[in-house]
């Protein structure tokens, strides 16, 4: 099979437009902006983990296949049948320990092998679905669902990966897992590496996509950038209107910082502290990526920016908050302390109604004026 970047290599020809159910898109909309890795030594180890975005044309002849996988960093997928027929045979996650070795160190390769029962105890017990998806088709695959697939004409699809604010644990949970097991397969020459952390991080980059510092970077980067699009409707909508306290795209944002900080409450349980980034919050409202993944995200949600009133107003009023608040963000606390900062400047003048707090912490309205 071949794949092509049909979006890096053919930047202004707009084969297509992305399905609406699938367009909410951190991953792509933050590599059109940011390369995953700052650390320019991490890419200059492997170009493997540099990759441009998850957008693929994939082309297979028939009888090609994939082996059997679960996503790239435990992502969402979508895949549009332009021409051909495939042969999808999926296992959702509560069966994928069924998938590994005793060891659970190693999956199956190919299902349809003779497959050991001693070495995969588990794998005559996996109750497969099965589906054949036709020309013109689209197939989604949720997070940590394993799949092979089999093309059974001469096919060309258009594929892409992604992930947001709802599976966005699914991304952590990852990481953390993949971590451990780097840790513990070079635990052996930790006492005689100097920078034994930093090599487990390095491997981590290269074997999962990204490592803890690059995840950081993405979530605080996230975090403001749907702040200051909640600023943007605050003062199109005015804080004290009905509007406010009713948009569906209010709520969409809080459920997104929900979801960041419980992951940062993951990661801060973890013991994830030193050896992170620096977020600048002030420098980040002056840096034209930051703005274009703003405004990015604002278009996901149907939020059209005025860009020249945003940067005139909305960014004013940011800079004095956070002027007042500290400018950096360099930890998970940090970024935890950053979020209920902004909620509560947000919900200022705002009356028991506030759909912010009953989202981001789950609190009824008649407990709301005790919580700030």
């Amino acid at each position: 099979m071949s794949t092509y970047n049909i979006i890096q290599e053919y930047p202004e020809y707009q084969a297509y437009i992305t399905p609406l159910f699938f367009t909410d898109d951190w991953l792509n909309l933050y590599l059109d902006n940011y390369h995953m890795h700052d650390d320019l030594d991490a890419d200059r180890v492997s170009n493997d983990i540099s990759c441009s975005d998850y957008r693929f044309v994939y082309m297979g002849a028939k009888g090609s296949w994939t082996p059997l996988h679960a996503d790239v960093f435990r992502s969402y997928s979508w895949s549009a049948n332009v021409c051909g027929k495939k042969k999808w045979l999926f296992l959702p996650p509560q069966q994928f320990n069924l998938l590994f070795d005793r060891n659970m160190k190693n999956t199956v390769y190919n299902i349809f092998d003779d497959i050991s029962e001693t070495e995969f105890p588990g794998f005559k017990k996996a109750i497969w679905l099965e589906c054949i998806q036709e020309p013109n088709e689209i197939i989604f695959v949720p997070s940590g669902w394993y799949h092979q697939v089999h093309n059974l004409e001469d096919t060309i699809s258009i594929n892409h990966n992604w992930f947001n604010g709802y599976n966005l644990s699914w991304v952590w949970d990852l990481l953390l897992r993949d971590y451990k097991e780097a840790k513990e397969y070079i635990e052996d020459i930790k006492d005689i590496c100097d920078d034994f952390e930093g090599l487990c991080q390095r491997n981590l980059a290269a074997n999962t996509g990204m490592n803890f510092n690059d995840f950081f970077i993405f979530i605080s980067r996230f975090s403001l950038a749907n702040v200051v699009e909640l600023y943007y409707l605050r003062g199109e909508l005015n804080s004290e209107s009905s509007i406010w306290h009713c948009s569906a795209i209010i709520k969409h944002f809080a459920l997104n910082l929900s979801s960041i900080r419980k992951t940062a409450l993951k990661m801060k349980s973890e013991g994830v502290e030193g050896n992170l980034s620096i977020i600048n919050l002030l420098e980040a409202l002056s840096d034209p990526k930051f703005l274009k993944l703003c405004t990015g995200l604002g278009r996901i949600y149907s939020v059209i920016h005025e860009e020249e009133n945003w940067s005139c107003t909305m960014k004013k009023a940011l800079m004095a908050d956070f002027a007042m608040y500290g400018s950096q963000v360099c930890s998970p606390e940090d970024l935890i302390t950053f979020i209920d900062y902004a909620v509560s400047k947000l919900s200022s003048n705002c009356d028991e109604q506030n759909p912010l707090l009953s989202v981001l912490y789950e609190i009824q309205p008649h407990e709301q004026n005790q919580h700030f």
